[in-house]
Formats: structure tokens, sequence, C-alpha cells
């Protein structure tokens, strides 16, 4: 069982940045592929990036490669999405999610969830 917390979202100008957290508990963290996923109001919920377990191979969304990194430290549990150069169309609630696979884009794929946290990029 793995439980995921996401914090860090907030309202930020474009252009500007912002550091989502996910705090996971479980003592095999380490072994689930991590992924961030967003939903607008009125869309679909859509990929965003995710990072293979133990530290393994990343996979971005083309919206943002470039400008969002995941990174994670498995000594505090914790799985990060740094988010720069953010545009208003970058709004959202932001998931943490965790999957015993490597299927990085398929939400299916992942065993568990967080509750979101609001981003909002004002224009």
């Amino acid at each position: 069982q793995v439980q995921l917390v996401e914090s860090g979202g907030g309202l930020v100008q474009a252009g500007g940045s912002l550091r989502l957290s996910c705090a996971a508990s479980g003592r095999t963290f380490s072994s689930y592929t991590m992924g961030w996923f967003r939903q607008a109001p009125g869309k679909e919920r859509e990929f965003v990036a995710a990072r293979a377990r133990s530290g393994g191979s990343t996979s971005y969304a083309d919206s943002v490669k470039g400008r969002f990194t995941i990174s994670s430290d498995y000594a505090k549990n914790m799985v990060y999405l740094q988010m720069n150069s953010l545009k208003p169309e970058d709004t959202a609630v932001y998931y943490c999610a965790a999957s015993r696979q490597w299927v990085p884009g398929n939400g299916r794929g992942y065993d568990y969830w967080g509750q979101g946290t609001q981003v909002t990029v004002s224009s």
C-alpha cells in the first residue's frame, strides 16, 4: 500500500516557477514508477511526467519537455516536479501517482493516486 500527498501548488505569473512535492508512504517506495498527471477544468486528465523506479528512465509529455523536471529523493520518500517557464495553459490540478509497472503515459496503469494540488498560472 502506498499513500501519496501532494503539496506546493499555488498561484504564479506566467514565466514563473513552482516546485511540486509528493510525499509517499511505504517501505517499497523505490520499487514504484512515480508519475505526475494534471487535469484542467472541463478537460481529461493528462500525463505530465514519470520516473522509473530506482531512479531509472524518465518520460515527459511534449507540452512540458524542457520546462518541467521530475526527480526523486528515496531517502526522504519524496518525488518532485520542478516547473519552470510556466504558461497559463499549465493551469490544472496536479496529481502524483505510483505504478508497479513502467507505463508512463497510461493513467490506468497507476495503482495509487494523491488528492491533487492546484496550480494556477496567470497571464
